[in-house]
């Protein structure tokens, strides 16, 4: 089976509605790995890694998040596997900038 990456950012009301939680739940149903976390400015940030129909399903699912959740827009990039993570995981917030 094809193997696949991507680095997403989530826009919207995104943070203070467990969408970390959810991603995270999400994500290890589906055997991803990465990680999810907050950014300063409001967004979500996470890396998906695994099975690419998996990857795919779980960017449709990040399109509307969990129902506490808006989300106006996610952006995907597209990246190689690398096979560096373990298990999908909450990372600490980057709450300043830099």
């Amino acid at each position: 089976m094809k193997k696949a990456r991507a680095h997403v950012l989530i826009t919207g009301r995104v943070q203070g509605v467990s969408f970390r939680y959810y991603t995270m739940e999400e994500a290890r149903r589906r055997e991803l790995t990465g990680w999810v976390r907050n950014l300063w400015d409001g967004r979500v940030e996470a890396v998906f890694e695994g099975e690419a129909s998996e990857v795919e399903s779980m960017l449709a699912w990040c399109e509307h998040g969990p129902t506490s959740a808006s989300v106006t827009e996610v952006q995907a990039t597209p990246g190689t596997p690398t096979g560096e993570f373990e298990n999908f995981r909450i990372r600490i917030n980057a709450s300043t900038r830099g």
